[in-house]
């Protein structure tokens, strides 16, 4: 028999946050590898322009939309999406804001808590429907939050954003341990300096830039494409004895 862990016919994968960027990059992998997507967005247009562009794969893909810092729209949102591809394998809880560059005395309550209301509380809400519904399945699967590397070194300025990056690691961590014995995975995947919308200020700023550049050691910034690998390997067979990992996909900045 052939050697086919990385094929994904038959398996579902919901992408939070997948209508552009690491999301889509995801998505896209998925989708190329045999997988049915689900995508939550909270813009119709870039939900439909996704759709569109998973298209010639051939697979089914769902859109929704999906503001993840609300409870009950992440039920409606999961509802739909059984309705529509009928179970669920795998979930990446990609959807994040940026935090605001500010000085941590300077901080406010409020950009604080706009911060952690998608970054944390989504993944949570998200993550939790997740496993509700492959805990009901019986079969396994994997549950993934994208973190960052901004949880793994000092970032300074963005202590609120960093903040709920260290928390999904620690949430994925404990999902793990909790979950092994049905046979569901759980994973983080930590980007570093990644070609995406919410890093679009930092990509114009072009000192910035040359800036990065020098410190990622393979000499340029992410593409979201980038992260289709380990999406795939993370929804496959061949990581079925891989759990509670953190992927740092930075291009070595973290080690420079």
């Amino acid at each position: 028999m052939p050697f086919t862990p990385f094929d994904l016919t038959g398996k579902v994968a919901l992408i939070t946050g997948g209508n552009g960027g690491i999301g889509l990059g995801m998505a896209e992998g998925l989708a190329q590898a045999g997988a049915d997507v689900a995508i939550w967005g909270t813009n119709a247009q870039k939900n439909a322009a996704a759709a569109e562009r998973l298209a010639p794969y051939g697979r089914k893909v769902h859109t929704a939309i999906c503001d993840v810092g609300n409870e009950s729209s992440v039920a409606a949102a999961m509802d739909g999406t059984l309705a529509a591809l009928g179970r669920l394998d795998g979930c990446f809880a990609n959807a994040g804001v940026s935090a605001r560059d500010t000085r941590f005395e300077e901080m406010g309550t409020e950009d604080w808590h706009r911060v952690l209301r998608v970054n944390l509380d989504g993944a949570f809400f998200t993550l939790r429907a997740a496993a509700r519904q492959l805990l009901a399945q019986g079969n396994g699967g994997v549950l993934v939050g994208t973190a960052s590397v901004a949880a793994i070194e000092g970032a300074a300025r963005n202590e609120h954003y960093a903040a709920t990056k260290g928390g999904l690691i620690s949430m994925m961590r404990g999902l793990s341990v909790e979950y092994a014995r049905h046979g569901i995975r759980a994973h983080s995947v930590l980007p570093g300096w990644i070609k995406t919308e919410m890093t679009a200020n930092a990509q114009a700023n072009t000192t910035f830039q040359e800036m990065v550049g020098k410190r990622v050691p393979m000499r340029r910034w992410g593409e979201g494409s980038d992260f289709a690998g380990i999406a795939v390997y993370l929804m496959s067979s061949a990581s079925g004895y891989h759990t509670g990992d953190t992927f740092v996909i930075d291009g070595g900045y973290t080690l420079f």
